[in-house]
């Protein structure tokens, strides 16, 4: 990728008040603490918090020499002023004084970035994913990526990306566009690895680089003990998930290593994945994530994993 990310990102959806509130005092020390712990790359959505996790993050990074930090933010969600009452119902607990319309064009995404940048107070960013354009193929394809080409020549965009929970619509565009990265949620994780056989190593093939974020299922891998309600994929995880984790559990404990410590590391392993990518929404919990991080995990634990089928044989592992 012609973008340079830290191996460990700053997710900004929860201090977009990501399913409660976070005070401003609590979102600023979280992306503090990640700038502490060496963290030089900040991912954000106008989708997280109509704008609030945006808003924000370019206030906490306002006094950072640009040139040494990374930002990414995604296009498909323009945000229009709306007059409704209440509160989002899209998992952010912010009020509705704007509306997501979904909005692939060329025309929405040149609008999207020019109201991105104004949000962050910035003059570029360095990535900007397609979000979730699952059921808007044609239009991404046709239109906002070609938008986006256009911005990465003339430098307001440093590359281009698309952002998904899944990993074939993103194989397209691996092989039908020019993009330079790939946020892949969810699909190469210590849980599950679909993404393995012919996604990453079309990546690799391409010289696509791969951001992992969800490695943590929605919650299923993000405790040194699984809870029998843990989520996955943002419901309910069922019973046999469950399980599974509480046996990779079992094998990490042996090894002196806690689950969320190995679920944050694992994907770095493969060739094509450059940076993961997790949310935080005070400092302590950045600071507990970065210290999963960079905890060490014996090879022996991997090798354990896949004797007992844990693992995917093919996983190429840290």
């Amino acid at each position: 990728m012609k973008v340079a990310v830290s191996r460990l990102g700053f997710g900004a959806a929860p201090i977009g008040n990501l399913y409660r509130e976070v005070s401003d005092e609590e979102a600023f020390g979280a992306v503090e603490a990640a700038w502490q712990t060496g963290v030089r790359y900040f991912d954000t959505a106008p989708h997280y918090g109509l704008g609030l996790s945006e808003r924000r993050l370019g206030v906490a990074l306002s006094g950072r020499p640009r040139d040494e930090y990374v930002i990414s933010t995604k296009v498909g969600r323009l945000l229009e002023p709306f007059d409704g009452e209440g509160m989002d119902d899209e998992g952010f607990a912010v009020p509705r004084h704007f509306r997501r319309v979904r909005d692939y064009s060329a025309d929405g995404v040149r609008r999207s970035i020019e109201s991105s940048l104004e949000r962050l107070d910035t003059d570029r960013v360095e990535i900007v994913y397609i979000h979730d354009p699952d059921d808007y193929w044609e239009v991404a394809v046709g239109e906002a990526y070609p938008a986006l080409e256009e911005l990465r020549s003339q430098g307001v965009v440093g590359a281009i990306g698309v952002g998904m929970n899944q990993w074939e619509m993103p194989e397209r565009f691996v092989r039908e566009t020019d993009i330079d990265v790939v946020m892949l949620a969810g699909r190469y994780t210590l849980l599950e690895q679909p993404s393995l056989a012919s996604f990453l190593p079309l990546c690799v093939e391409r010289g696509v680089s791969v951001v992992a974020c969800g490695v943590f299922n929605s919650g299923l891998l993000s405790k040194p003990e699984v809870p029998a309600d843990a989520k996955y994929n943002y419901e309910t995880a069922p019973p046999e998930l469950v399980m599974r984790a509480r046996s990779i559990a079992q094998v990490c404990g042996r090894h002196g290593v806690t689950l969320p410590q190995a679920a944050i590391q694992f994907p770095l392993g493969h060739p094509a994945v450059v940076s993961v990518v997790i949310g935080s929404r005070t400092a302590e919990q950045m600071t507990a994530n970065a210290a999963h991080f960079s905890a060490e995990i014996p090879a022996d634990l991997w090798a354990e994993l896949k004797e007992l089928n844990l693992l995917d044989q093919e996983v190429p592992t840290p």
